[in-house]
């Protein structure tokens, strides 16, 4: 890109900062609580993997798209109706890893080194790129030292019970047992991110789902009982979820569940329950949307479990998913449409690779609106950190509160809220500054910068700039680079302030051995001339 002349930056510095701090509200141990006082809520959180955007038929966009008509997620959209939909909603990664363990600290993976998704200790699961060296990171994942989310409900007074995909840390560390990181129970998580099959039959293995014997890494821990079962580990996942909640009876402790089915990562396999559903599609579109469906019956179990034991007046759910859906491969039809309108998909940095599906549903007990209403505003899968501990009374310590890059959005949940909500205009960043596997529209090292309708895409290999008003281009086919350089000057400038602030590593030129350019170097760069 080459830049003629530059204006006034059209952003005050006010929106430049990069930790959007959480003010503490006071922790409420439950000895300090008055009897009159109401119960802390349940909280519910299902992460679906790889679930992008069009995926579910709740439109999250301004229309209803063919996507939205293919897929049934009646469950969901009950949900909706009676909670909050955020249509600008964000993964914190455009894969897995990164997304998970930010949730779990509010801290974004650019701050936490956790840039990638985690396979072995001390290995490095980034492909190779032709002209860049990924930089070091915190290929292990989470520690058992680090402060989370589930410690700190866990230490007021929760149960916590994770159920499904974990992979918060790397196989051999302890980070991969999710008991070490503040659950009280791990059902079937450890470190790898996928399942070996999603069939009992295969005893949830990847070499028996191959024809083969033996072991792999991809298998499912925990799960023996239905080894070589007629049955689909969504739907095992959901029974013990459901099992998980009917201990309430007994346990008057509230609940944090969080409920991670595995699903719609590949394999992708298709539960014959629902195959009638989907004739008419292509063979492998038709399984896919069997494992949305799955997913979707399991989230309606988990909300019947709930009001059958009495939980759902006092209970928070949130539905989201990691990171955009899944199209470069493994899918059927042409790679990288299915998230149209949105461009690209799993491991990119255009929107298909970042915008997921986001509810947030309460009752009046919770104080949460409960009418439907669609938000805006651009949230993150970050904020559910501060927001949940809003929600439950629970304070963070100063020491990590200093360093949570989100704010709650108990401001856009509820009208009574204390704190102001997040602004419609305030700056986000994604960063991952490594190869993913398949290729793709925007699959390699990046950078970028949301801010308002604009989105500043900084590619490492270059580095090369693009700039998309989103407002009117949600499909990023109009690159205004050229066109509005006072824009990509400003926003260069703010993503470097980002940089800074967050300790983010740029990725390493191979013929040099220097790291690339900073963005600030590059909006310096840029020709003055006047206009």
């Amino acid at each position: 890109m080459r830049i003629h002349h530059v204006m006034r930056p059209p952003f005050d510095d006010s929106g430049t900062c990069a930790s959007l701090l959480l003010a503490a509200v006071a922790t409420l141990s439950p000895s300090l609580v008055p009897a009159s006082a109401a119960p802390p809520p349940n909280l519910v959180v299902v992460m679906v993997d790889d679930l992008g955007w069009q995926d579910v038929s709740v439109p999250m966009g301004p229309e209803t798209t063919e996507f939205n008509r293919r897929y049934r997620t009646p469950n969901l959209e009950r949900l909706a109706q009676r909670g909050v939909v955020f249509t600008d909603a964000y993964s914190a990664s455009p894969v897995c890893s990164p997304t998970r363990t930010s949730f779990l600290t509010g801290r974004h993976p650019a701050r936490t080194g956790i840039t990638y998704w985690t396979l072995h200790k001390d290995g490095d699961t980034s492909a190779k790129h032709p002209r860049l060296k990924n930089p070091a990171w915190t290929s292990n994942g989470l520690d058992e030292d680090d402060l989370t989310l589930p410690r700190l409900l866990q230490d007021a007074g929760y149960r916590t019970v994770h159920i499904g995909k974990a992979h918060f840390g790397a196989v051999g560390t302890p980070g991969a047992d999710p008991t070490n990181l503040g659950f009280e129970t791990n059902i079937a998580g450890h470190g790898p991110g996928g399942p070996g099959s999603f069939y009992g039959l295969h005893d949830f293995g990847a070499k028996k789902r191959q024809g083969q014997t033996g072991t792999s890494v991809w298998d499912v821990p925990g799960l023996e009982a239905f080894h070589g079962e007629d049955v689909y580990l969504t739907e095992v996942l959901a029974q013990k979820a459901v099992g998980e909640i009917a201990k309430a009876d007994d346990d008057p402790r509230p609940l944090f569940l969080h409920f991670a089915p595995y699903a719609v990562h590949a394999p992708i396999m298709k539960n014959p329950r629902y195959a009638a559903n989907y004739e008419d599609l292509d063979p492998r579109e038709a399984a896919y949307a069997t494992m949305i469906e799955t997913v979707d019956a399991a989230l309606g179990s988990i909300v019947a479990a709930l009001e059958r034991h009495g939980l759902a007046e006092n209970t928070i759910v949130v539905f989201a998913s990691d990171n955009g859906g899944l199209s470069a491969h493994a899918r059927g039809g042409t790679p990288h449409t299915h998230n149209a309108p949105l461009r690209s998909g799993k491991g990119s940095a255009y929107e298909g690779g970042v915008r997921i599906p986001m509810v947030v549903a309460g009752s009046a007990s919770t104080g949460l609106h409960a009418d439907g209403r669609r938000v805006s505003t651009p949230v993150t899968t970050t904020d559910l950190f501060p927001t949940l501990l809003e929600c439950a009374s629970i304070g963070i310590p100063e020491a990590h509160a200093s360093t949570v890059d989100a704010t709650s959005l108990v401001g856009l949940l509820r009208a009574d809220a204390a704190g102001a909500p997040p602004s419609a205009d305030r700056g986000l960043a994604w960063h991952m500054p490594h190869q993913w596997g398949a290729k793709g529209p925007g699959i390699e090292p990046f950078t970028s910068w949301r801010r308002g309708p604009w989105k500043l895409l900084y590619f490492h290999d270059g580095p090369r700039i693009e700039l998309y008003d989103l407002s009117a281009d949600l499909g990023e086919t109009n690159d205004l680079a050229e066109a509005r350089p006072e824009i990509v000057r400003a926003l260069l400038l703010e993503l470097d302030a980002w940089i800074e602030a967050s300790q983010a590593k740029l990725s390493t030129e191979l013929a040099t051995g220097r790291s690339i350019p900073r963005p600030a170097t590059v909006a310096d760069s840029m020709e003055t001339t006047p206009p």
